[in-house]
């Protein structure tokens, strides 16, 4: 199995630890000399504080595994592109690479809305892979938010007199 395959599907392993939470389903694994050394998942809801995002949390790890703040030889699996927060701790960790699994129209900070990692005046730059089990990340996301409307939906009506 090829490298990306194995990180991406640990990095979908902690996106469905999020899913039993009901928190939006993003996971991600930090690797280091092919090993895993971190992992995150989403928890801002659970942990009720805005920081508590799965690239985060995995940054804050590898960081304390490490011993180091830089990660310069670390590559980041995740299944959702970053958010302008966590492109920006990226970029800060002096992270390597970054392996995506599906992009982020909305929000994301890696080439959708903006790129974030790779902006040319910053002191460092961070390589990009995009599209890794991208339909399986994004089927992933799309069914957490099918259930979460339909959710929504049965207690609307529910609450209707």
């Amino acid at each position: 199995m090829e490298p990306e395959i194995k990180y991406m599907k640990a990095a979908l392993r902690e996106a469905r630890k999020a899913e039993k939470l009901e928190e939006v389903p993003i996971g991600c694994v930090i690797v280091q000399n092919d090993k895993i050394i971190a992992r995150g998942y989403n928890r801002r809801n659970t942990d009720k504080n805005t920081l508590s995002h799965a690239e985060l949390t995995a940054i804050k790890k590898a960081s304390k595994k490490t011993g180091d703040w830089r990660l310069e030889d670390c590559v980041m699996y995740v299944t959702l592109e970053p958010c302008q927060m966590c492109a920006g701790a990226i970029v800060q960790s002096r992270m390597k690479k970054v392996v995506i699994g599906t992009m982020n129209p909305k929000a994301g900070c890696a080439g959708s809305v903006m790129n974030l990692l790779q902006v040319a005046a910053f002191n460092h730059q961070v390589e990009i892979e995009r599209g890794v089990l991208e339909e399986e990340c994004s089927d992933m996301l799309s069914e957490f938010f099918r259930r979460l409307r339909e959710k929504k939906k049965q207690q609307k009506m529910m609450a209707k007199p």
